[in-house]
């Protein structure tokens, strides 16, 4: 059965002085029908970009494709002229956004905004538009909802606003949703809440998730694949169980010595030496080696390719070559 959504070879530039510089090259991955997978890594590792691609945005942020393919539903996104692709933007396709508050028009009250969609893709009329928000707001958990229908964004806390976000998204039912950093700025608590809902919202539509994340305890709890990127590349990818119970890429390895344990006595917190290096000077050979305790010599030279391992799981590292 061929995946929902199909990103292959995806390059995306953005322009530097008198050049141009790539964001994210040569990304490949696949979300397959009804399943929940995962792009993880730090900030600058290429996930938003590559998010923003799928949904046809990245022009409006100044970025350019150079090249790839991105495939929903059997469709080319990238050959699609823009009122085609306008259709299927906010109705097949949704995103919820890293700052609710910045993606909420303030002006408006939150219902109308929730209807939106339905009105714009003809799905319901201004009257059952209505019902619908209405219906959508407590779904996701919005109390007194007839009450609050009508008041604005910076009325409610950033749980609320969060899940005024994910109406929005799925409020014309999509196949797929894109959650950029759903439970960003949130506390643990609201964090679970927030996954949950739309773990339930998913098995309730049928609809598949692609989840962008540096939050490893989300992805283990809620995740089927994981997809780790690094400086635009993808640098391993594997089921979420396997991936956990034995990363294989060294900064995949880094990431997860990360996360605090409590059955575990630390002195100090681990953390990765250096940081992600910038855009516009990327290191040579492995974008990884200036900051890997594995490193060999021929990573600072030559970049290794992304291999497929016999067991469902692809790398990205000279030690596997």
């Amino acid at each position: 059965m061929m995946p929902l959504l199909k990103v292959e070879n995806l390059q995306v530039s953005f322009p530097w002085k008198n050049k141009s510089v790539k964001a994210v090259d040569g990304v490949s991955f696949d979300v397959p029908h009804k399943k929940i997978i995962a792009l993880v890594g730090e900030s600058g590792s290429g996930k938003s970009v590559t998010a923003l691609s799928v949904m046809g945005l990245i022009a409006y942020e100044g970025g350019k494709i150079e090249g790839g393919e991105i495939i929903f539903d059997g469709q080319e996104i990238l050959r699609m002229k823009e009122k085609r692709l306008s259709k299927i933007r906010g109705k097949d396709v949704a995103m919820i956004y890293q700052d609710p508050m910045a993606s909420l028009n303030p002006g408006i009250s939150v219902g109308d905004q929730i209807r939106e969609s339905l009105l714009i893709h003809k799905i319901a009329s201004r009257k059952e538009s209505k019902q619908i928000a209405l219906n959508l707001m407590r779904e996701v958990g919005i109390p007194d909802a007839d009450q609050r229908y009508g008041s604005l964004p910076a009325s409610f806390s950033g749980g609320m606003r969060q899940r005024i976000m994910i109406a929005m998204a799925i409020s014309c039912r999509p196949k797929l949703l894109i959650a950029d950093e759903p439970t960003t700025a949130l506390d643990v608590s609201l964090q679970a809440d927030i996954m949950n809902t739309l773990q339930e919202l998913k098995n309730k539509i049928g609809m598949s998730i692609l989840l962008i994340t540096h939050d490893l305890g989300l992805v283990a709890q809620h995740a089927d694949n994981v997809v780790v990127m690094y400086c635009g590349k993808v640098m391993e990818e594997s089921p979420v169980d396997k991936l956990f119970e034995e990363p294989l890429h060294p900064y995949t390895i880094g990431l997860m010595n990360c996360i605090p344990r409590i059955d575990v006595t630390q002195d100090q917190l681990f953390y990765i030496p250096g940081c992600v290096p910038s855009i516009y000077d990327y290191p040579m050979g492995c974008r990884f080696h200036n900051r890997c305790s594995k490193v060999k010599p021929i990573c600072r030279e030559k970049m290794p390719k992304l291999i497929n391992l016999n067991d469902d799981r692809k790398v990205r590292c000279w030690l596997y070559q």
